[in-house]
């Protein structure tokens, strides 16, 4: 006997789902590095895989932010104001410097403190970035109307 989610209680995944699965394995690869885990050839095959998908999404989401603002358009739901196009802009260049961080950390290019500390000052912003914008959507019920 199969245990499957009936058809109707799953929803179809979009892009942005793709986008932040890729998004939290690579987040816990960097994290992992950082606690002196290693990494075996068959995960660095597919940690560059994923940080490939990271990092064109970004770039796509960046130019097509910027293509909204330059139009006047807001084809993008989450823009709002100029505010929330620039931090959303430096949120996906963030996560581009992850993924570059974590393809040279797959391919053993990053191994003094220095970088060390870059990875994890970014990493911080991005999950701080990614817990404030996933636990205020909670609070919706809240909005007076």
């Amino acid at each position: 006997m199969k245990l499957e989610p009936a058809s109707k209680e799953m929803k179809e995944m979009s892009i942005d789902d793709i986008f932040l699965s890729h998004l939290k394995l690579i987040i816990i690869i960097a994290k992992a590095f950082l606690k002196n885990y290693p990494i075996g050839k068959y995960k660095k095959s597919a940690v560059i895989e994923n940080v490939h998908h990271v990092f064109y999404h970004s770039l796509q989401m960046i130019n097509q932010i910027n293509f909204s603002e330059n139009n006047g358009s807001e084809s993008h739901p989450a823009v709002t104001s100029k505010l929330d196009t620039e931090e959303e802009c430096t949120f996906y260049r963030k996560v581009q410097l992850l993924a570059v961080m974590v393809k040279a950390v797959a391919e053993n290019r990053l191994i003094d403190n220095i970088r060390k500390n870059a990875l994890q000052e970014n990493l911080d912003r991005i999950c701080d970035t990614l817990i404030f914008k996933f636990h205020i959507k909670d609070f919706d019920f809240l909005k007076i109307t």
